[in-house]
């Protein structure tokens, strides 16, 4: 008898053993699809379930109750697959509503690391994630919100060369690509892409206190370049490292995606199609334009397409496709050795071009502040405080300009080098080349950089 009791314990033991087994094959399995890929790699074929398991009905019995989704659209949602460009303030709730949804396949694509200043708005990083490619992070924590959904974490940058590829690793009709970045010239890849592959693309963008959605290239509508065929002027357009966001602008919008997305792939199809959703959170108001339809003269969806390939879209947008390549080559223009003017005690004028808002955060105790806005309309009282300046010191002087990053600080260089001799005295004007980021960087690690 006891020999008996010994070997069900055992038994149990065993069987104890084989689960544990089981769990760490699946956390293996789990762990190997979180590999992160530094290339396009094909990817093997998304089918959807056939039947919903007793352990999907109880996860999405909230929304399978719904009429609009029910378990044909669940059903569809398991096969559909998505590729998210851009894992930060847009790509974060999205993917984090999508793989909650049920979505089958997630591609989750960044060229970025985590940074302290992403995560006021890029909820699925962590302060112990700084430094991790995004793409990573943001896999790794949708893993932890559901498991079934398959993840591919890409830790590159879309270009000409990769995009049709990768676009075209998720074939499934269901499979939707979602625009998440924060330039221009990756805006118009994207769309060329989608065109070119034949996929809708569900587009979010936000800045300051607003935000914009929309659908383009689906059941007949129109497409980002019919909508822009050109693109705006570089000096026009301002990202949130330069303009700033309210985090949970970029929350929002990327949850209005999310929707959108989730009515595609589950069939009930969008309504974004041909217009344009803006908001106003300063004055929380929602309001849909009405966009014009596909133009028949569009250079990549029109009639005769002049656009078949896709092209080299930073030079077409004249700006380059990350927010921080406009940094490393402002630190490569023309410098002056600001520091050793400094240490020397030379008589100067440090002149910084930044909006008021942004000197209230840092700024350097000996600077003058005039925002660029007031030396390009020539505001009366400004240039006569700068004046003033200049007669206080009575002799021919130089005058340095900061700014963040080197950018504005160029073009107020110009603005005075103009004025100088008629609106101002005689002045030798110089650019501090890389602003204020460059000094916290490479001269004194302790002034604040944001």
């Amino acid at each position: 008898e006891e020999m008996a009791q010994e070997v069900c314990s055992l038994k149990a033991r065993l069987e104890e053993k084989e689960k544990e087994i089981v769990d760490l094959k699946n956390k293996l399995s789990h762990a190997s699809v979180l590999e992160l890929q530094d290339k396009v790699t094909p990817l093997s074929p998304l089918t959807a379930k056939p039947a919903l398991s007793n352990e999907d009905i109880m996860r999405y019995s909230r929304q399978l109750l719904l009429p609009e989704l029910g378990v044909k659209g669940q059903l569809n949602l398991s096969g559909a697959s998505v590729l998210i460009v851009g894992c930060g303030g847009l790509g974060c709730p999205l993917a984090q509503y999508l793989a909650a949804a049920g979505v089958g396949r997630l591609g989750l694509l960044d060229y970025d690391e985590v940074e302290l200043s992403n995560l006021h708005r890029q909820v699925l990083h962590g302060e112990e994630n700084q430094g991790q490619a995004k793409a990573l992070s943001a896999a790794r924590a949708v893993k932890r919100l559901n498991s079934t959904v398959e993840c591919i974490p890409y830790h590159l940058q879309l270009s000409p060369e990769n995009a049709l590829q990768l676009i075209q690793q998720y074939p499934q009709a269901t499979s939707v690509t979602s625009d998440c970045s924060d330039n221009v010239p990756t805006r118009y890849l994207v769309n060329d892409a989608c065109v070119l592959s034949g996929k809708p693309l569900v587009s979010a963008s936000a800045l300051r206190m607003e935000g914009q959605l929309t659908v383009y290239n689906y059941c007949g509508g129109p497409c980002y370049r019919c909508l822009y065929p050109l693109p705006p002027p570089p000096e026009t357009v301002t990202n949130c490292s330069d303009g700033g966001v309210l985090g949970v602008v970029p929350g929002i919008m990327g949850c209005f995606q999310a929707l959108e997305v989730l009515k595609i792939a589950s069939g009930q199809g969008s309504s974004c199609g041909q217009q344009l959703l803006m908001f106003d959170a300063q004055g929380f108001r929602f309001r849909p334009i009405r966009l014009r339809p596909k133009q028949a003269d569009c250079a990549v969806c029109g009639e005769s397409p002049s656009v078949t390939q896709l092209i080299d879209y930073e030079a077409f947008c004249g700006s380059a496709a990350t927010d921080k390549v406009g940094h490393y080559r402002s630190l490569s223009q023309r410098s002056y050795d600001y520091k050793s003017v400094v240490d020397n005690s030379g008589l100067h004028i440090l002149l910084d071009v930044r909006p008021l808002v942004e000197v209230n955060i840092c700024h350097l105790p000996f600077s003058l502040n005039i925002p660029l806005s007031s030396l390009e309309q020539r505001k009366s009282e400004d240039i006569q405080l700068l004046q003033q300046r200049i007669v206080q010191l009575k002799q021919q002087m130089a005058v340095y300009v900061i700014c963040k990053l080197g950018n504005d600080s160029q073009k107020a260089v110009q603005v005075l080098e103009k004025m100088s001799g008629s609106e101002l005295d005689s002045i030798t004007v110089k650019d501090v080349c890389g602003g204020l980021m460059a000094w916290a960087m490479k001269i004194d690690p302790r002034f604040p950089q944001y």
